[in-house]
Formats: structure tokens, sequence, C-alpha cells
């Protein structure tokens, strides 16, 4: 079992920077694989990025390569997700997740456990 808390959301003006956070009970954190998904109102839930259990591996969605950059402390039992030159268009709920896979996984429907979110809101 395994339980996520995010922290880290708030508003930001457009080409600013947040640092979300997932904070991840349980000891067998460092053996998931973490990803970040987001959600808009009136849309549909969407992969953002994710890396593999170990941090050697990891996967981003087109619209957030080169902006945004997911890392792991498993020392910390954390995930981050740094997240910078920020648009109008990433406003969403942010959500952690942690899968059973060896994979930085981007389908959500792999992913075992998942944090509340957290609300990013930036303005233009």
């Amino acid at each position: 079992q395994v339980q996520l808390v995010e922290s880290g959301g708030g508003l930001v003006q457009a080409g600013g920077s947040l640092r979300l956070s997932c904070a991840a009970s349980g000891r067998t954190f460092s053996s998931y694989a973490m990803g970040w998904f987001r959600q808009a109102p009136g849309k549909e839930r969407e992969f953002v990025a994710s890396l593999s259990w170990s941090g050697g591996s990891t996967a981003y969605a087109g619209s957030v390569k080169g902006r945004f950059t997911i890392s792991r402390d498993n020392a910390k039992n954390t995930v981050y997700l740094q997240m910078n030159s920020l648009k109008p268009e990433d406003t969403a709920v942010y959500y952690c997740a942690a899968a059973r896979t060896s994979w930085p996984s981007s389908s959500w429907y792999e992913y075992d456990y998942w944090g509340q979110g957290t609300q990013v809101t930036v303005s233009s």
C-alpha cells in the first residue's frame, strides 16, 4: 500500500515556475515507477511526466517537454515536478501516481495509487 500527498501548487504568472512535491508513505516506494498527470476543468486527465523506479528512465508529454522536469529522491520517498516557463494552458489539478511497473508508463490505467491532487493556476 502506498499513500501519496502532493504539495507545492499555487497561483503563478505566465513564464513563472513552480515545483510540485509528492510525498509517499510505505517502505516499497523505491520499487514503483512514478508519474504526474493533470486534469483541467472539462477535460480528461492527461499524462504529464513519469520516471522509472531508479529514476534512470523518464517520459514526458510533448506539451511539457523541455519545460518540466521529473525527479525522485528515494531516500526521502519523494518525487518532484519542476515546472518552468509556465503557460495558462498548464492550469489544472496535478496528480501524483505510483505504478508497479519497471518502465515510466504514460498510461493512467497502469497506475495503482493516486494522490488527492494539487491545484496549479497560471495567469496570463
